[in-house]
């Protein structure tokens, strides 16, 4: 009897992957420290609420167990604080962990791949392989010559029995010059990015994280400030990223503005750009006298005045500013408008979803061409 064979879906039963209980207790358990912003005791809270709930650990696995082992890995030291007597914080390693979660999260279904891979379209002396091949001419840097190419050209001409390289055998890669970048990412902080029951400030914390991890592992010659920007504006480290908080402020743009631009005025990169994460309208000034000019109602002209001014600096400049508004009130939208054509540089009107990807492509984008400095 002839064998039949037949093609169709086999379905079985899914099987979680194998991982350990640690892991899987410290996956969550990224997730609720970013949440809370570092606060070790409060992530431990919503862990023990969650296993209540969902039974995440066992008899021979416990919740113990577990902040046992956060120490011994090194993710938890114990701290002695002055004010409160003492307490749990996490370590350096745990804020590296959180920056390659947030990566992953957010730009998982990139490829890995070797450091400084921007492409600028010209090909010319550069430092990234192209396999393209051509003859050596004088002039060509001896790091460029291709021996496995020339020695195998050595061979068709000259045979294998005398082994002959002479110049008219040796053959050069070409390579592409690297276009570098110098990024400023600007994160509103201001008191709106939490109202109205909706978390704005952890999707951004995410972003930064994971941009903060993607530059620095894949692109460690581009360069990525960061800065926040409330009642007035200041440079956080990205160690910081997982503490950061929104506090009782106004949206002063302007001083973030001002800041961003003065970081990229002492980058030697050619490609400069300002990234701007905000939900809200541009509400305070700072006056020249230290004291603040503050308006919530509506868009305030003077203020809107300054900050059309700070995006022409900025392209005078040749720095391109892209705004992602979180917000979808037709009013602010056409301010951002108005600022983007100031700027020529480009805005997003978007929720939280997809904030991420949206940033990537727009950094990828403009990683590819040469901005005139």
């Amino acid at each position: 009897m002839n064998n039949i064979f037949k093609k169709g879906l086999r379905f079985e039963n899914y099987e979680a992957p194998n991982i350990s209980p640690f892991d899987k207790l410290f996956e969550i358990f990224k997730e609720l420290i970013t949440h809370t912003s570092g606060d070790v005791e409060e992530a431990l809270d919503w862990l023990a609420q969650l296993d209540k709930e969902y039974d995440l650990t066992t008899a021979e696995y416990t919740l113990d167990d577990f902040i046992e082992d956060l120490k011994k890995k090194g993710y938890l030291r114990d701290e002695v604080d002055p004010e409160k007597g003492g307490g749990m914080t996490i370590t350096a390693k745990t804020e590296r962990a959180i920056r390659q979660k947030a990566l992953d999260q957010i730009f998982g279904n990139l490829k890995r791949s070797r450091s400084g891979n921007h492409k600028a379209k010209s090909i010319g002396q550069g430092d990234e392989h192209t396999g393209e091949f051509r003859n050596y001419r004088y002039g060509d840097g001896l790091d460029n010559i291709s021996m496995t190419e020339s020695i195998k050209n050595a061979q068709i001409h000259n045979g294998i029995g005398e082994f002959i390289l002479n110049e008219n055998d040796l053959v050069v890669e070409e390579t592409n010059f690297k276009a570098q970048m110098s990024t400023v990412l600007m994160i509103d902080i201001s008191h709106s990015m939490i109202l109205y029951g909706e978390d704005r400030i952890t999707p951004a914390k995410k972003v930064a994280m994971a941009l903060a991890e993607l530059i620095t592992t894949r692109y460690p010659k581009d360069t990525l400030d960061i800065l926040v920007f409330g009642n007035d504006a200041w440079p956080i480290a990205i160690k910081d990223l997982p503490y950061l908080k929104v506090g009782p402020y106004h949206t002063n743009t302007v001083a973030g503005l001002q800041l961003a631009m003065d970081m990229l005025r002492r980058k030697r990169n050619t490609n400069k750009q300002i990234f701007m994460i905000t939900d809200g309208k541009p509400s305070c000034l700072r006056m020249p006298d230290g004291q603040y000019y503050k308006n919530s109602n509506g868009l305030d002209q003077f203020i809107v005045e300054k900050c059309y001014n700070m995006a022409s600096q900025a392209r005078k400049l040749h720095i391109p500013i892209t705004t992602f508004m979180i917000a979808q009130d037709q009013y602010l939208m056409q301010f951002v408008r108005e600022f983007t054509q100031a700027n020529q540089g480009k805005a997003f009107y978007t929720g939280l979803q997809g904030l991420g990807e949206m940033i990537f492509e727009d950094y990828e984008q403009n990683r590819k061409k040469r901005l005139k400095g």
